[in-house]
Parts: structure tokens; C-alpha cells; sequence
């Protein structure tokens, strides 16, 4: 028989070297990979041979191939060999393990890997029932040296993650071996604690022994091989087994956190340690990782790992270079990171339940430890202890003690900064550009990760204000004064637009930026969580009246004080004297420009500043109507003035102050008085879309075509313009009727809606019938706009789309951006504030369409709530609706026709 198993031999490892050789065919790697196929499926001599080729002489690639043929003779033929062959083939494994195998640190990896799986594959089949001494075996197989015990090592693990993590067993299998796992686990933990112990403090011993290197990696190799086979069981065994003999598997893991070669592996085992979950009882011995020992080896490590991460990429870099971050330094204080926070967890979840956990007499150091990490350059580190903030700051009892309560203070001073947006992975202006690079591939994977940062750290912030709110309003009010008295620095990226004007990324900027987020947060909360006679009024108004007096003609700084002034209006409710300034400074703001007169397109910026001051404007007079009511005929009057200049204002920008017009009259509480404005307001509206030549344009598809300029194919610049005047009336009729239908409404109070006639009537319940004062001014404009639905939808019929000139023929398709909102694409983020938006002619039709239809059917999805009866008792109202909104929906493009989903109808 040993001729013929040495003549297959020869031929099996010409065959791997055929597959190996880089120099190899195509077509005698395959042959070659045939041959090896159909040896290990037919070939009687699998087991000689696969031993054969194993040996340690052979070369590793042929030592590799003859272990995967023993393991596919157990994968697939176990179950029919005889068992006096089984015993061989173990015992002949089993041999390998013991003398099989290069020392630990000459050892191929996917030798000891697949030398393992093949032991793991017998215990799968064998243990416990026909191999009971399998566990003793293995321990004494640990006493021949450390690659032996490394082996060992990788077969507990691979057990542990076949059987419980991966579940790759038939069931009966799976629960007889975990059950057997289950009941020797205490002697498994003990064995692989004294392992790990023995090996350490080896490795200590030898490092320092002169050339005795080698033997001290071997020793560190197996450290670190115990330590993630631990990671592999302490996931899943009971808590007690972790917790045992006085916690001293977590003893020990805290003292490796201080080894730079293990301190990685230590501190993935203890994460996973303290995130367990299960009765509270069971963890109660976890709150040990708070006393003083435990807290200085964490504390001692993270600053260690932290100096190591930059230091030794510094001491390495050239002159000229820039130094970087050392990843197995950086991944390992992120490990740390995430042990605090499961620490705080745990905290929580102890604290004030049925086990009487105290709260840690040091908690001032597991803090300051935390604090250490929000307070580090990383970002990523920063934004990961967030959520444990949070827990702590809502926890009912934890929030109310001194400890953490002057931690608070210190932490939303920390938050200032780190609501700052530095950090930018293509940047070098800041420590944390470095730790982005190796976090986020590119600046948009960073500012959509900064983005929700930044959310979170607002929901904190607010949590924070429940506590501490009159100190939070004082850091908040000292940063703005700050910001106020500064000069602003646009850096060295500067906006395109003019000289001297920041950009997206100037110091100025983000400063101004982060302290308006925090300013924000903390004023909404305080307003929320203090009672009326202990506000800051003084304090609050002195600050507005900074804010005001405050001036700038960079948009992106002004854009914030805007937010500042929104902020704190809720102030000048208790000051009613400043109502003028404030709406002196939102007006003033409304028809802002850098350039005066400029021929350009506004930038994004620019436009922001507008809308901005706008919504402020809405904001205030949804919120405080009441309040702004005494100047109403001021605000109705300069609005007026703002209108007589057809190009001073966009469409959009009218409608906004119309709706502001609207909310306020909505506290006349008289519905004559509120007729007789919305008839005034509307009366510009009403007459042009009730005129004949717009009535014609309606209701017939080739004139809606021609008069909007679809049809046109080289526009010139006069015909460009003409065109795109009657497309923004056109947007700003239907703007105007949607923004009335939703803001017009009669007083919330039954007695006052009765006493301002508008109550028309009960219902059979007894219920009042109200009637809306934009009733007669809005039906009045239905037949028209139920018109340009039904045009619209017609559009799409053959003949008309045959009429879109070459340049518009995309007119009706998805604009690029609202494809890239719903593919989740990112925006650019660094220049697009600075730039004037350039729009196609193409884009600028696009734009009207899309907006039109969904505007138009808005409107129609506000009549019902808003109308009521008026609304409903239209005569023929199903049957206009049907041939307007329903028509032609077989043409109609999906994207498109979704509009008449948003109609309300009486249930």
C-alpha cells in the first residue's frame, strides 16, 4: 500500500504546485484542480495520503492541501468509516497537534486554522458521547509548549462559535455539545484564566531578559489567542462565570489594559463583559469596574493609548509630512470608549432598581475619565458618548446628584466645541482631521456623519437644561456675547462671491454656527422646563438687544443671528416694546442682497438669509398672534410697500408674508373684518387668475404650453424672460390660495367663533358648523385651478407631448436633485453656499412643473379640512374632481400621479 500512497502523493502535489505556480494555464489549473476534486470524493487513500502530506517538512502550501483532505474525509465520510478507523484518524490528529507543528512563531496561520477545524469537526461528532476526555486531552496537551497551546486555544474557540455564535449543527448536536460546554464551563474559565495568567506573566518576565524576545512573543502570541477565545465564551455563558472569584476575570483584563501588546484583545473582553444583559441581580458584580483600582488602569490606558497614537506616527514622520494616527492605537481607545459607555449603562440600569446599587462613592472619576473622551479630537470618539450622557442626564435619580450635576456644566462647555464643524478629512486645520481620515472615506461621508451628531448632541444639550437650565442659558448667553464681540475671520477659504465674506468653512462660520445650535437648543428647553416667574427675563432680553444692535453683511453670519433673534423671541413676549425692533431687524432681512443691483443669480447663502427671515416671521406669528396683533396695520403696510416693487421680492417670499398677514388676522375674531382683508389680500390673485386670457390659457393644453414656453425650442433672453414672468405668476396665484386655505381659520374657542359670526349652524349632534373667511375667495378660484389639474394631466397625451420643443422634451421627468434626495446621494458641502445658482432653462422648467402639480393638489388635500361644508357641498364635486384630478391617469407617470392621494375626503 505505501507504493501506491507515495506515488499518489507525488502526483497530488505536482497538482497544488500546478495551482499555485503564478506561471500555471488556465487550463492545467483547472486540470489540476480536477484531479485534487476527484482524489478527495473517490480516491480510497484519503487518510495515508492526507498525512503524508502533512508533515511538517512538506511545504506549506502541500501541508495546507493534505489537512483539508482529513478534514474532508470528516466532513463527509465520518459517518461511514469503521470505528477502528476513527480512533486512528483521531489519534493520528491528535499527533499532529503535539508534534505537527513549527514552533509557535514559524507556524503558518492558515496551518494552525485548518489544524484546528479538523479537531473541531471530530468534537462536533465524537464529544461528549464517544470522546469524554476530549477537555482533558486538550489540557494536557498545553503542557508541550505554546504553539500547542495556541492550538487549543483556536479549537475552544472555533467550538464556542460553531455551536453558539454560528449555529452550524443539526439541533440535537448543537444542544448535547452546549449543554456539555454549559456544565464544564467553571473548569473551561478556570483553565483558560490560568493559561492566560501563566503566559503573561511570562511574557512580563522574559520582555525584559535580554534575548529572550522571541520566547516572550511566543508567550504574548498565546496571551492574545486566550484573550479571544475568552471574548468567544464570555458573550454567552452566565454572568457568574465572568463575575467568579471575586470578579477576577475582570480583574485581570483591567490590569492588560495597561500592555500595549494585549491591551486590544483585554479591552474587546471586557466590553463584552460589561454589555451584558440579563437580571440585574447577576450584574450587580460589575459595579466593581467603579472602585478606584479599576477606574486609574482604565483612566492610565486611555491617556497612554492616546499620547501612542499620534506620538510614535510623529516621531516617524519626515520634515514636510504630515503625521497620521496609529490604527491599532486609535481602534484600541475606541474599545475603551465603548467600556465607559457600557459602564454608564449599567449605571443606569442599577441605580435606583430592586438591587440597591448605590451610586459609586468616585463617580467624579469615572466621569472625568468620560469626559476625557467627549472632550477628544477624535469626532467619531466624541459622538460615542452621547447616548450614555443622555441616559444619565434623564436617570431620576443620577441627574439629581451633586456629582453629576457639576459635571453638567462642564459638559455643555465641552459641547460649544463640539458642535464646531472641524474635522474634515481632505483638511489639516484642525487635530481632528486626522483621526477622519482613518473614520470616514471622504468629506460627504463626514458631514452627513456630523449632521446627526449634532442632533444628538442637541437632544443631550436639552436634557442637560432639565438639570442645570439657568446655568446652560449662561453659557449659552456668554458664548453668543463672545461671538458678538469677536471680528469675524473668514480663514483661508473665502467666499467667491465678494472680498471679505466668509465661507461654509471660515473660523467665523462654524463658530457662529455651532453657538446659534446651542443657543437654540438651550433657550427652546429653558422656556419648557422653568416656571414663569423664575425666567431670565432681564438676562434674555439683554441678549436679544445684542443680537439687534448687532450687524453684518456676510449672508452665512447672518443667517445665524436670524436663528438667535427666532430663539429668543419668546423673550420679547414679557417685553412686548421690543416687538418693533425685532421686526425692523426680520424685514430688513428680507430683501437682503451682498450685491446691490446685481445681475447674478443669488447665491445659496444669500437665498437662505431670505427664506430664513421669512420663516422667522411665520414662526412668530403662528406661535405669538395674539402677541403681534397691535402691529398689524404696521406689518400689513410695509408688506404692502414691499409689494409695489414687482422684482424685489421672489414669489415665494410674497406668499411667505402673506400667510404671516393670514395667521395674525386669523385673532381678529371678527369674520367680516377677516373677509373684508382676505378680499383686499387676494384681490391681485383673484383678478388675474379669473381673467379671460387666464382662463383660456386653463383650461386648453396648447395654450398652457405656449404660454409657459414649453413649446419653444432656441429661446432668445426677451422671450426667456416673458415666459418665465408668466410661469411665476402662475406659481404665485397658486401659491397664494394654498397658503390662505391653510393658515385662514375661525377662533379656536366655541363662544368667540359664535360671537365673530362664524358659526353657521349644528349639526344633528349639537356640534357647531363653521364657516372659514376664505371660503367665498378660494371657491371662487376653484373651477380654475380643478382647470389647470386637468390640463396638466392632459399634457401627457401623445399629441401634447409632441408639441414640447427638443429643449424641454425632459420637462416632465424627475428633477436630478430630487433623484439624488431619494437614491440618498450626497450633496457637495464645501462651495455650495458660495456660488450664484445657475439653473438650465430645462431646470427651471422642471422646477415650475413639479412644484405646480403638487401645489395644486395641496390645495385641494387642505379644502376639506380647511372649507369644510363649503368645501363639500359644491355641487357636482365628485364628478369635477373625477374629470380633473382622475383624468387621463393612464398616461400620467407614476412619479406624477401619486398627487390625487393627497385629497381629503369626509369620512
Amino acid at each position: 500500500m505505501a507504493e501506491p500512497v507515495a506515488a499518489m502523493c507525488d502526483q497530488l502535489i505536482k497538482a497544488v504546485n500546478v495551482m499555485m505556480d503564478a506561471e500555471s494555464s488556465q487550463r492545467y489549473r483547472l486540470e489540476a484542480l480536477k484531479f485534487c476534486e476527484e482524489f478527495k470524493e473517490k480516491c480510497p487513500f484519503c487518510v495515508p495520503c492526507g498525512l503524508q502530506l502533512a508533515d511538517k517538512a512538506q511545504p506549506p502550501v502541500v501541508r495546507h492541501f493534505g489537512l483539508q483532505i482529513l478534514e474532508h474525509v470528516i466532513k463527509f465520510r465520518w459517518n461511514n468509516m469503521p470505528a477502528q478507523e476513527k480512533v486512528q484518524l483521531k489519534n493520528c490528529a491528535m499527533g499532529l497537534l503535539s508534534n505537527g507543528t513549527h514552533p509557535i512563531m514559524e507556524e503558518e496561520s492558515h496551518i494552525k486554522d485548518v489544524l484546528s477545524r479538523i479537531i473541531v469537526e471530530m468534537i462536533k461528532r465524537e464529544w461528549p458521547q464517544h470522546w469524554p476526555d476530549m477537555l482533558t486531552e486538550l489540557e494536557a496537551l498545553t503542557s508541550l509548549g505554546e504553539a500547542q497551546t495556541e492550538l487549543v486555544m483556536l479549537i475552544l474557540l472555533r467550538v464556542a462559535e460553531d455551536v453558539v455564535t454560528f449555529q452550524t449543527l443539526p439541533t440535537q448536536r448543537r444542544k448535547d455539545i452546549q449543554q456539555t460546554l454549559t456544565q464544564n464551563m467553571e473548569s473551561i474559565f478556570s483553565f483558560l484564566l490560568t493559561i492566560l495568567q501563566r503566559n503573561v506573566d511570562e511574557y512580563r518576565r522574559l520582555k525584559r531578559v535580554p534575548n529572550q524576545e522571541l520566547k516572550a512573543k511566543a508567550h504574548c502570541r498565546v496571551g492574545v489567542a486566550t484573550l479571544n477565545t475568552l471574548a468567544g465564551y464570555i458573550d454567552w455563558v452566565a454572568v457568574v462565570h465572568i463575575t467568579h472569584d471575586n470578579c477576577r476575570l475582570l480583574e485581570m483584563l483591567c490590569l492588560l489594559l495597561g500592555e500595549p501588546e494585549l491591551q486590544l484583545e483585554a479591552a474587546e473582553c471586557l466590553l463584552i463583559a460589561v454589555s451584558r444583559k440579563g437580571k440585574l441581580e447577576d450584574r450587580k458584580p460589575l459595579m466593581l469596574l467603579f472602585d478606584d483600582v479599576a477606574m486609574h488602569y482604565i483612566l492610565s490606558a486611555a491617556q497612554s493609548a492616546d499620547g501612542a497614537a499620534v506620538a510614535a506616527k510623529v516621531s516617524g514622520t519626515q520634515l514636510g509630512e504630515t503625521p497620521g494616527v496609529v490604527e491599532r492605537d486609535y481602534t484600541f481607545l475606541k474599545r475603551l470608549c465603548q467600556v465607559l459607555c457600557a459602564l454608564g449603562t449599567q449605571l443606569c440600569s442599577l441605580v435606583g432598581s430592586n438591587v440597591e446599587v448605590e451610586v459609586p462613592a468616585n463617580l467624579h472619576k469615572y466621569l472625568e475619565a468620560f469626559l476625557a473622551f467627549t472632550t477628544h479630537p477624535s469626532q467619531f470618539l466624541r459622538s460615542s458618548t452621547q447616548i450614555t450622557w443622555g441616559t444619565m442626564f434623564r436617570h431620576d435619580i443620577l441627574s439629581k446628584d451633586p456629582v453629576i450635576v457639576k459635571m453638567t456644566v462642564r459638559y455643555l462647555k465641552a459641547t460649544v466645541n463640539n458642535l464646531v464643524k472641524t474635522g474634515f478629512p481632505s483638511k489639516t486645520d484642525s487635530p481632528s482631521c486626522e483621526y477622519s481620515r482613518v473614520d470616514f472615506d471622504n468629506n460627504e461621508d463626514f458631514n452627513s456623519f456630523f449632521n446627526s451628531f449634532r442632533a444628538q448632541q442637541g437632544e443631550v444639550v436639552r436634557s442637560a437644561c432639565k438639570i442645570i437650565p439657568l446655568e446652560a442659558f449662561q453659557i449659552a448667553g456668554e458664548g453668543l456675547q463672545f461671538q458678538i464681540s469677536t471680528a469675524i475671520d473668514v480663514g483661508t477659504t473665502m467666499s467667491k462671491t465678494a472680498e471679505g465674506l466668509c465661507s461654509v468653512l471660515s473660523p467665523s462660520a462654524v463658530q457662529w454656527d455651532a453657538m446659534t445650535f446651542f443657543t437654540e437648543s438651550v433657550v427652546g428647553q429653558l422656556f419648557k422646563t422653568m416656571e414663569k416667574e423664575k425666567l431670565p427675563i432681564e438676562q434674555g432680553i439683554e441678549l436679544l438687544q445684542a443680537v439687534l444692535n448687532y450687524n453684518t453683511r456676510d449672508p452665512l453670519i447672518l443667517s445665524c443671528v436670524l436663528t438667535n433673534v427666532s430663539s429668543l423671541f419668546p423673550f420679547v413676549t414679557h417685553r412686548p416694546h421690543y416687538l418693533p425692533q425685532v421686526l425692523f431687524k426680520l424685514f430688513g432681512s428680507i430683501t437682503f442682497e451682498v450685491v446691490e443691483e446685481s445681475k447674478a443669480p443669488r447665491t445659496r447663502s444669500v437665498k437662505n438669509v431670505r427664506r430664513h427671515a421669512c420663516s422667522s416671521i411665520i414662526k412668530m406669528c403662528r406661535d405669538y398672534p395674539q402677541f403681534i396683533l397691535p402691529c398689524f396695520d404696521m406689518l400689513y403696510t410695509h408688506v404692502k410697500s414691499l409689494f409695489a416693487n414687482e422684482l424685489l421680492l421672489t414669489q415665494m417670499e410674497k406668499c411667505a408674508l402673506m400667510e404671516a398677514l393670514v395667521l395674525i388676522s386669523n385673532q381678529f375674531k371678527d369674520d367680516s373684518k377677516q373677509q373684508a382683508f382676505l378680499q383686499e389680500l387676494m384681490s391681485p390673485v383673484s383678478q388675474r387668475w379669473q381673467s379671460e386670457e387666464t382662463t383660456r390659457m386653463l383650461w386648453d393644453p396648447v395654450q398652457f404650453l405656449a404660454h409657459v414656453g414649453a413649446d419653444q425650442n432656441s429661446i432668445d433672453p426677451i422671450a426667456e424672460d416673458m415666459t418665465g414672468i408668466n410661469r411665476s405668476r402662475i406659481s404665485f396665484c397658486v401659491y397664494t390660495i394654498l397658503g390662505v386655505v391653510k393658515r385662514a381659520r375661525w377662533p379656536a374657542d366655541v363662544d368667540e367663533a359664535a360671537a365673530g359670526g362664524f358659526v353657521v349652524g349644528q349639526t344633528a349632534a349639537g356640534a357647531p358648523i363653521y364657516r372659514n373667511p376664505c371660503s367665498a375667495q378660494v371657491l371662487a378660484l376653484l373651477p380654475n385651478l380643478l382647470a389647470l389639474i386637468r390640463t396638466h394631466n392632459n399634457l401627457f397625451l401623445p399629441e401634447n407631448m409632441a408639441r414640447l420643443s427638443d429643449t424641454f422634451t425632459r420637462a416632465y421627468e424627475v428633477m436630478d436633485v430630487e433623484k439624488n434626495l431619494v437614491l440618498g446621494l450626497p450633496q457637495p458641502v464645501l462651495d455650495i453656499y458660495d456660488s450664484p445658482v445657475y439653473k438650465t432653462t430645462l431646470e427651471r422648467m422642471q422646477g415650475f412643473f413639479c412644484t405646480l402639480y403638487d401645489n395644486c393638489f395641496h390645495i385641494l388635500g387642505n379644502a376639506g379640512p380647511s372649507l369644510q361644508q363649503d368645501f363639500y357641498t359644491i355641487e357636482g364635486l365628485a364628478e369635477k374632481i373625477v374629470n380633473s384630478a382622475l383624468v387621463n391617469l393612464d398616461n400620467v407617470p407614476r412619479t406624477t400621479a401619486c398627487g390625487p392621494c393627497s385629497i381629503s375626503f369626509p369620512s
